[in-house]
């Protein structure tokens, strides 16, 4: 059975797709990026805030899961200029503590121009 994320914790998904789904004893969060909830407003001029905003929104999906941080086993995580790499590590190191597994890669463009998104899986059932 599938459920379906919907929180307000989290910005709306700006496309044909949900924040999140649960499926199988795992959820599978969509990209989160630098979008305040609620008002959709950018979060941050820099890698900084951008990834602060980030982590703050996949922290509202799996809040609204039951789970935390800890519960994430992958992430794969987007950049938009790979010499942002060390300072979005040292914002991401302070949330994903249990160090997941991770793919980290620069994209040519991220959605409305941002720096950087995060996507995670994370076991539901454990």
């Amino acid at each position: 059975m599938l459920h379906i994320t919907n929180t307000e914790n989290a910005p709306s998904a700006i496309g044909p797709y949900s924040q999140a789904i649960s499926a199988n004893g795992f959820l599978f969060a969509s990209g989160q990026v630098a979008l305040v909830p609620g008002t959709g407003e950018v979060a941050g001029t820099n890698i900084e805030g951008q990834a602060e905003r980030c982590c703050q929104n996949v922290k509202g999906i799996l809040e609204a899961n039951g789970l935390t941080f800890d519960d994430v086993v992958k992430t794969t995580c987007f950049l938009a200029d790979m010499n942002d790499f060390a300072a979005f590590n040292a914002v991401y190191g302070k949330y994903f503590t249990s160090k997941p597994a991770r793919s980290c890669v620069a994209v040519k463009t991220i959605p409305k121009n941002l720096l950087c998104e995060i996507e995670v899986t994370a076991v539901v059932n454990q």
